[in-house]
């Protein structure tokens, strides 16, 4: 009796490791894991839509700053690819034998001043109005959105002027919470957020002349560390830099060329 009891229960444990290394081959066929930065966050959702449209591949996307997802894939997440908001991080990965290819710029981000304060429009003279209490800005030295941003403000000699003013996001995401809860009156973010079909037509936003930052290069790179399909992973790869991706990216609020 004992021993049928010990049959049947190996037999169990077989069969349920043979269930979970057919689910997660499954899994790896069908699905590749994508790391994004926080500013890409609604483009890369219209763009993997498409793409599993398209291909039958789903993706799982991971969204959070590009220095928070560049430590997470060198402590060993299996990501299949990173999506930065700069050159810096996945340049830093490629040194560093995390990448499998040299990154490449998928597309140049764009900065905006944003607020949901419906009486207030947006413009450089009214950050120094007393009215204006607090600035949602990200942090310049960690998000390359916060840096273009202090470009921008030392260019027109008002940075000194308005840093008492600043709230800090950990990177644009937290920015943006910043604004749309109205904790700050107004903020610096990515154009990607405000023409967003999530906030389109919320607030009011200017665009800021890209003479005042220097160009936002955004980087895109294969990783090692990805469990997922790498045909699949390599087809993600390439849609992105296609021209039917670039067409996404563009109405999103990026230059592609």
């Amino acid at each position: 009796m004992f021993q049928k009891n010990h049959f049947l229960t190996l037999l169990f444990r077989i069969t349920l490791l043979v269930f979970l290394f057919i689910s997660c081959s499954s899994k790896n066929k069908n699905y590749i894991s994508i790391a994004t930065a926080a500013n890409m966050q609604f483009a890369m959702k219209e763009l993997s839509e498409n793409f599993t449209q398209k291909t039958g591949i789903n993706c799982e996307i991971m969204v959070s700053s590009s220095g928070k997802l560049t430590a997470q894939i060198k402590e060993g997440a299996p990501y299949d690819i990173f999506v930065s908001a700069d050159m810096k991080y996945p340049n830093n990965l490629y040194n560093a034998g995390f990448t499998k290819t040299k990154p490449v710029i998928y597309g140049y981000g764009k900065l905006v001043l944003w607020t949901l304060f419906d009486s207030i429009k947006p413009s450089f003279k009214i950050l120094q109005n007393k009215n204006i209490k607090h600035i949602a800005v990200a942090n310049p030295k960690t998000a390359p959105y916060g840096k273009a941003t202090y470009q921008l403000l030392q260019k027109k000699t008002i940075l000194s002027l308005l840093e008492p003013k600043f709230v800090f996001g950990e990177s644009i995401a937290q920015t943006n919470q910043f604004i749309t809860t109205k904790s700050a009156e107004i903020g610096f973010t990515a154009k990607s957020v405000v023409v967003a079909p999530q906030t389109k037509g919320k607030g009011n936003w200017i665009e800021v002349n890209e003479e005042f930052y220097t160009p936002i290069s955004q980087g895109i790179v294969l990783l090692k560390n990805g469990t997922g399909n790498k045909n699949h992973t390599q087809q993600f790869y390439n849609f992105i830099l296609s021209d039917e991706g670039k067409n996404i990216l563009s109405k999103f609020g990026y230059s592609t060329n």
